[in-house]
């Protein structure tokens, strides 16, 4: 079995968690608590399987500045970042936090995604 671990990156309410359920078909937001306030708050998981073996591990992480602890958990093993942006707000300030993180930890490869975010995305 071959596996990639590939990480979410980016400000709160910018669409993380709503990527990796439109790949996946699993909402990483799995605590009563995220449900309610429309946020993450702890790390979400996820696995995209292609037909050659290959799996994507992906976790999602919080975005909220309060919670960057959180973020900091799940970003130290991945082996690919996707940094995802609002089309309509550009990049805020845990977009470029995560971003350094990354750099800090020596993540060298990476995705971005500027993407519109509107109620009822997915």
């Amino acid at each position: 079995m071959r596996y990639i671990i590939l990480g979410t990156a980016g400000h709160i309410d910018h669409g993380k968690s709503a990527i990796v359920k439109a790949l996946t078909g699993i909402d990483p937001d799995r605590l009563k608590e995220e449900k309610e306030r429309g946020i993450t708050i702890d790390l979400g998981f996820a696995d995209l399987n292609y037909p050659d073996g290959l799996t994507v591990r992906i976790v999602d992480v919080p975005g909220h500045e309060r919670l960057v602890k959180n973020m900091l958990a799940g970003a130290g093993g991945i082996d690919l970042v996707l940094l995802v942006i609002a089309a309509d707000e550009g990049i805020m300030p845990q977009s470029r936090e995560h971003l350094y993180i990354c750099n800090l930890l020596k993540i060298k490869s990476g995705l971005i995604n500027q993407q519109k975010v509107f109620s009822g995305f997915l």
